[in-house]
């Protein structure tokens, strides 16, 4: 039996952020297994703790879909790296994690919260004429609602959509046998003065996911395609408004370097049978 965690990252309140499954040594668990569990689970994302292969790491990290694996995931960093200190984890390093895992190194920081160090874009810039118009049609939106549309892919393949407003954002009622392929991050701002700069759906029927509740790379890769230019440099997201949650993504752009923070708790402890 191996130790596991279930953890609610991105909400200060109980149960409104999003969780992630965690196994802990997961060394000697299969593929199979592994991809398995991640479908029994049925959660966003599902993460193995392993021995990383380099000194330079803390620990590495495997993250699953119910549908497939991903190279980074940003609320399983962090649920992750939570689950990891909570086990009785020592960074290497005070005040800081490095996490390994498909992407390669991600660096964290232990603050108030911790906040991973956004990858660098795998794909980014423009998107092609062909997948503008249908990314239009599967959020069942005019082309003139949209104010900018680019690639933001940092692992997990998302574009981004840029939209007027937050009230826009949450009426979407997207067409998902238009979208099935892709995945599709949207972000509208609020007016000033509110709580949140901004707020944000992630929809992954890519990844077998409907619409993920709270989402640390697509917030990352907002942040970094637009933080201190559209957005202000350090701002609050919303997240996860229309399926009943609260998150809240905190992200603080430093010259080249996005930083995304959420809180995390851990909802459930106990073990697994995986890999005997």
């Amino acid at each position: 039996m191996r130790n596991f965690s279930q953890v609610d990252v991105f909400s200060s309140e109980p149960l409104l952020g999003n969780p992630v499954a965690v196994v802990h040594d997961a060394d000697a668990i299969s593929d199979e297994d592994m991809a398995a569990f991640a479908r029994w689970t049925n959660l966003s994302e599902t993460t193995f703790l392993l021995t990383p292969t380099t000194d330079e790491a803390d620990y590495r990290l495997r993250i699953f879909t119910p549908g497939q694996e991903l190279p980074f995931a940003g609320h399983p960093t962090i649920g992750s790296a939570h689950a990891w200190l909570e086990a009785g984890g020592v960074p290497r390093t005070e005040g800081a994690l490095i996490q390994e895992c498909g992407a390669g190194l991600v660096r964290l920081r232990r603050g108030e919260r911790l906040a991973f160090a956004g990858p660098p874009f795998i794909r980014s810039g423009e998107v092609s004429e062909e997948d503008r118009e249908r990314i239009v049609r599967a959020l069942r939106i005019d082309p003139s609602q949209v104010r900018d549309l680019e690639w933001i892919d940092n692992g997990p393949g998302w574009v981004g959509v840029l939209l007027d407003s937050a009230d826009e954002v949450l009426a979407l009622e997207p067409d998902w046998s238009v979208a099935a392929s892709m995945d599709i991050g949207v972000v509208g701002p609020y007016p000033d003065g509110s709580e949140c700069a901004v707020e944000v759906r992630a929809f992954c029927p890519g990844m077998g996911i409907v619409e993920d509740p709270v989402t640390g790379s697509l917030n990352a890769g907002v942040a970094q395609w637009l933080a201190g230019d559209r957005l202000p440099a350090s701002y609050v997201a919303s997240q996860g408004t229309v399926l009943g949650r609260r998150g809240r993504v905190f992200i603080d752009r430093e010259g080249d370097t996005v930083w995304v923070g959420g809180d995390a708790r851990t909802t459930v402890s106990g073990t697994v049978g995986l890999g005997e």
